[in-house]
């Protein structure tokens, strides 16, 4: 490696670093004041950086929300990918993903709601926000292949979700593994 090419890999790695905190301040946009608070100006004043800094990472707001929720669904995705692949109880570890909602991953939850809500007037942010689903009935499918009890699950686990946030109440695990397990019709009882 060469001295230019540490000079590169040094930029690189502070514009990634860069990009990471207008993220995390977009996402502190969110909580506060909702996906509609989101703007470069508010952005870059969450960040403490200038406005023309936010637009040279995210030319567009559209890029700067995808991006944002693209962080939030890498977040669930990693989650989900270990309960699939290291939970013996599968649908105990999605209850317990979702019992998070009312406690430590509030703050992440209630933006991926704002985020997945406004995905429905933006196009470009609904494949991203398609992605909790995706994932949900993919573990879904370690329980049954019937597309209903899949898709019974994910809209379950949507509404337990929305609920645990609207209520602001703690949430019971044991309790939403019951209704997740009531979706697919027992058939959760078996190793996934």
């Amino acid at each position: 490696m060469n001295e230019g090419d540490a000079v590169i890999d040094g930029r690189r790695a502070r514009g990634h670093k860069r990009r990471a905190e207008i993220i995390g301040a977009t996402l502190a946009v969110v909580r506060r004041d909702g996906a509609a608070g989101v703007t470069h100006r508010t952005v870059a004043k969450e960040a403490g950086i200038p406005t023309s800094l936010s637009t040279y990472y995210f030319a567009t707001l559209d890029d700067l929300l995808v991006a944002t929720l693209s962080s939030v669904a890498d977040a669930y995705t990693a989650r989900i990918r270990d309960i699939i692949d290291h939970d013996d109880d599968k649908l105990h570890g999605l209850a317990a993903l979702i019992a998070e909602s009312a406690g430590p991953g509030r703050d992440r939850a209630l933006a991926e709601r704002e985020l997945s809500s406004l995905a429905a007037r933006r196009p470009a942010l609904r494949p991203t926000a398609r992605r909790w689903r995706e994932n949900v009935a993919e573990l879904a499918g370690h329980f049954t292949d019937d597309p209903g009890a899949v898709a019974a699950l994910v809209a379950a686990s949507d509404g337990l979700c929305t609920a645990i946030l609207i209520d602001s109440a703690p949430a019971d695990t044991g309790y939403i593994r019951a209704v997740l397990q009531q979706t697919l019709g027992g058939t959760a009882n078996r190793p996934g």
